[in-house]
């Protein structure tokens, strides 16, 4: 466990990297790692009609932000700060499994795998002065899986970006993609789906705040209907998304 005076941060910033900038180049929406092609288990529940309203959603993904994605995803990212400093690969990526496998629906497991990798390749186009060789040399291994979550705090991991900014911007990035999906799903404006973000933006400090002190082989997800909407949707008669 940290100790609670302890700020985990990154390393110092490679020449050229303005780290709060980098940091809001992962968060664009517009990023094109193929974010705006899965909705996790979304499109299932809309078509179900267990998510029909705008409130209905915004519970969703506070819930899901709540006991999931800081829960598990969260827990990857915080494995990076831990294990980098020490080079201790073997540790971060059995994380990176362990959090892997408690995803019920293998189009879920392939969406993450399919965003980090696809990020992976970008980064080492826009940053080629940052050391991607762990990553790249892992996933040619077999030895890490280079999921979304492991990518992203990696990168903020060599950007120079502190522990718990990089968890929030994760959870944030997660909130801007779901009600995205929704946008597309649900008869809702621009305006509503961009209040709901701004509502539960700030409840990335209270998850952050949740799983500060949890060990990242503490990892656990605890929304069944989500992953039961995800295992369901590839029998959805018609889908807008691949997860």
């Amino acid at each position: 466990m940290v100790d609670d005076q302890t700020e985990l941060v990154g390393q110092p910033s490679p020449s050229g990297i303005v780290p709060w900038l980098a940091l809001q180049q992962l968060l664009d929406s517009a990023l094109p790692i193929g974010g705006f092609s899965h909705s996790f288990g979304l499109e299932t529940l809309v078509q179900e009609g267990a998510i029909r309203t705008s409130a209905e959603l915004e519970e969703y993904v506070r819930l899901m932000l709540l006991q999931s994605w800081s829960t598990a995803d969260v827990m990857v990212i915080k494995a990076v700060y831990r294990d980098l400093p020490s080079l201790n690969y073997p540790s971060l990526w059995a994380v990176e499994r362990l959090v892997h496998v408690q995803r019920a629906a293998i189009e879920s497991r392939t969406g993450v795998q399919k965003m980090g990798r696809r990020l992976l390749q970008l980064l080492v186009s826009l940053y080629p002065q940052c050391d991607w060789s762990p990553l790249t040399i892992g996933l040619r291994a077999n030895d890490c899986l280079a999921t979304h979550p492991l990518v992203f705090g990696y990168a903020c991991w060599q950007f120079g970006i502190g522990l718990e900014q990089a968890a929030q911007g994760y959870l944030y990035a997660c909130i801007v993609t779901c009600v995205g999906s929704a946008l597309r799903l649900m008869s809702m404006g621009q305006t509503e789906g961009q209040s709901i973000i701004a509502r539960l933006t700030p409840m990335t400090a209270d998850a952050w705040r949740i799983v500060e002190a949890m060990e990242p082989e503490e990892a656990y997800s605890s929304m069944p209907l989500a992953e039961i909407a995800m295992m369901r949707h590839e029998q959805l008669y018609s889908r807008l998304f691949m997860s």
